[in-house]
């Protein structure tokens, strides 16, 4: 069988990660995986270093990627968020389709241009995979598709993740860090702003900010208007920001809406504690106090980071509650035949 994964990104991200690490799960299979998105020199290096095979387009279109559909003659199409599902539809033909959404988007909880045009998608998709019961609830039609919907919480692998720890052998002394987009989802304007606030607590306080996105330059002017230069790093997209993580005090998310982030499950996994607002996902992942702080408030949010800081005994305690509930629901195998059990029951339809 050849799967043909479908993404409308030209970054490497969570769904991104996600992508590759369905790639990887199968590779001691007979079936063979293929990666399609837009042309991007980051994904390239990406997927060049893990030895995924990359068939980039100018743009996602239906002309664009009917052509590779040709050249490639994929078995299953597995397309990855919305604006992917949709130009998959148009032009898969008889091809099976697995629709796989990894977000919460705030443009498609009621009647919009997008959730409409997903309507295509999800009735010409054989099953759809949604990253949190959030996602699927949050869709506007949903309920159209609640027969062939299934909620599937996103995984890391381990091994590779602390593999990646240990080639980095640099030191690094962050309060706090960001991994992630620059981009209206996960406003990052909030967060130069909290980083304000406990300035004002902690002079000293050192933030990092690994990603980018169409907000960089706007939320790096805000970081200068607030008078944060000396406090907060942009670091830019990194191919290995792991041990960032591991030496951070806390992990921080200001996201609208989440799916299940990625970088909060390797944090989960590394003993970093996660600070976030309670967006979608995250209210699955976390326990308020108990596994991790969350809150919509940045005054809380203000306090429980600068009692991370702070307190060393609460940051071990959340970790380790953190570390146990992220053994508990991060089950490969079970994730794996998750996947398989779609591809089998598409391709069955045919």
């Amino acid at each position: 069988m050849k799967v043909m994964h479908v993404l409308n990104s030209r970054i490497y991200s969570g769904a991104e990660k996600v992508v590759c690490q369905i790639i990887h799960s199968f590779a001691d299979t007979e079936v063979e995986m293929v990666y399609c998105s837009p042309e991007s020199e980051i994904v390239a290096r990406m997927l060049t270093e893990q030895g995924v095979t990359y068939l980039p387009v100018s743009k996602l279109t239906p002309g664009e990627l009917g052509r590779v559909i040709r050249e490639q003659k994929p078995d299953l199409i597995h397309a990855h968020d919305m604006r992917a599902g949709f130009v998959s539809a148009l032009c898969c033909g008889s091809i099976p389709l697995i629709s796989h959404i990894h977000n919460n988007a705030y443009d498609s909880r009621g009647i919009s241009p997008k959730s409409i045009a997903y309507l295509l998608a999800g009735l010409k998709a054989r099953h759809i995979l949604w990253v949190s019961n959030s996602s699927y609830e949050g869709y506007a039609f949903h309920k159209l598709f609640a027969k062939k919907s299934s909620v599937l919480y996103n995984i890391i692998d381990t091994e590779q993740i602390f593999a990646k720890k240990a080639q980095d052998p640099n030191t690094y002394d962050f309060d706090l860090i960001y991994v992630g987009r620059l981009t209206f989802q996960k406003d990052p304007q909030r967060l130069m702003r909290l980083c304000a606030r406990l300035k004002q607590s902690r002079p000293n306080v050192k933030a990092a900010i690994v990603g980018t996105g169409e907000l960089e330059q706007e939320t790096e002017a805000l970081c200068r208007e607030l008078g944060l230069e000396e406090n907060v790093h942009f670091l830019g997209f990194q191919d290995n920001p792991i041990k960032m993580v591991a030496d951070s005090k806390a992990l921080v998310l200001t996201s609208r809406w989440e799916g299940t982030p990625m970088c909060a499950l390797e944090a989960m996994a590394l003993g970093t504690p996660v600070v976030s607002t309670p967006s979608d996902g995250m209210v699955d992942l976390l326990e308020d106090g108990v596994s991790g702080y969350l809150s919509e408030d940045d005054e809380v949010l203000e306090r429980d980071l600068l009692k991370l800081f702070d307190d060393p005994v609460c940051r071990e305690t959340l970790a380790e509650n953190a570390r146990r509930h992220f053994l508990e629901i991060n089950d490969a195998p079970k994730y794996r035949q998750a996947i398989w059990d779609c591809y089998r029951q598409g391709m069955e339809t045919v």
